[in-house]
């Protein structure tokens, strides 16, 4: 969850037909926790400037290991070695572009999964042809708000990093980039998003607004998901993206319970995540399977 837009208002009789929580979904967020913990991932971000520090702690508060590799001549070189990569487009200089390049390559030639979020695409021209292009190195996972997702596969994106779309908007456009990508695509906002490359759509009920107060707030989530990815094949990426998504919003209703406000919230978080248990996913997370989504 990143982005505050309120979501659509219900159709009559919408309350009745919704489905109830998956127990076998918590388990495998649950499980993947876990995992993640046990293998320690080396998660490679190239990612932008604003938000480094922050994404480099959250994955060590979760129990990955970040490296921050983002020039020409090593991005590839890295991608190799590393479990898992994010390319985030917030800052494409010249030197994170190419590195981008090298790094996406190494890992389709390899058939390795990675994360793109395309921030603010749609809206400046750099970016938006640089995330176009990135796509065709087909993704396990693309992550970004209802705007970008939007933007990514060819409609008008929000106002820089900021959705002006609820999550529902871009269902046709997740489906879109699910097709042409083969990803699992995740959306953020008040309730999150899960779209598989098969069709299968996952809601995640939790999180905060104050998620939209800390600067890294979804570029973080981005980064979590690539962690991951490598204890979730590319079979399973929208499990990936799932188990991420769950463990982070949990932990941030975790932490806004404990926090006076956004600063003492960025520090919470960081605590929750490094505390927060398998058996508490499993315990508290109500994620929906959709009947029949397509």
């Amino acid at each position: 969850m990143r982005d505050a837009v309120p979501p659509p208002a219900r159709p009559a009789g919408a309350e009745e037909e919704a489905a109830p929580p998956d127990p076998a979904l918590a388990e495998d967020a649950a499980a993947a926790l876990e995992d993640l913990r046990t293998a320690a991932p080396l998660v490679q971000c190239i990612t932008n400037a604003v938000v480094t520090n922050f994404t480099a702690n959250v994955l060590l508060a979760v129990g990955a290991s970040p490296a921050m590799t983002d020039i020409q001549g090593e991005g590839g070189v890295f991608a190799e070695l590393a479990d898992g990569l994010l390319v985030n487009t917030g800052t494409p200089t010249a030197e994170q572009r190419g590195a981008a390049y090298e790094a996406v390559g190494a890992r389709h030639r390899a058939g390795r999964a990675w994360v793109l979020d395309p921030v603010a695409v749609g809206v400046l021209p750099v970016r938006t042809a640089l995330a176009r292009d990135l796509l065709q190195h087909r993704p396990a996972i693309v992550r970004g708000n209802a705007s970008e997702i939007i933007g990514l596969a060819g409609g008008a994106g929000g106002r820089g990093t900021d959705a002006t779309h609820g999550i529902d908007a871009a269902r046709d456009a997740a489906a879109a980039l699910a097709g042409q990508a083969g990803a699992a695509v995740a959306v953020s906002g008040p309730v999150d998003l899960v779209r598989a490359p098969d069709g299968g759509v996952v809601r995640v009920p939790h999180g905060t607004p104050l998620l939209t107060r800390v600067t890294g707030g979804g570029c973080a989530l981005g980064a979590l998901m690539a962690a991951f990815t490598a204890v979730r094949a590319d079979a399973a990426a929208a499990a990936a993206a799932v188990a991420a998504t769950t463990v982070y919003t949990l932990a941030a209703e975790d932490a806004a319970a404990d926090c006076g406000g956004p600063g003492s919230f960025a520090v919470a978080l960081l605590d929750r995540l490094h505390t927060i248990t398998p058996e508490r996913i499993a315990a508290r997370a109500g994620l929906v399977r959709e009947a029949g989504a397509r």
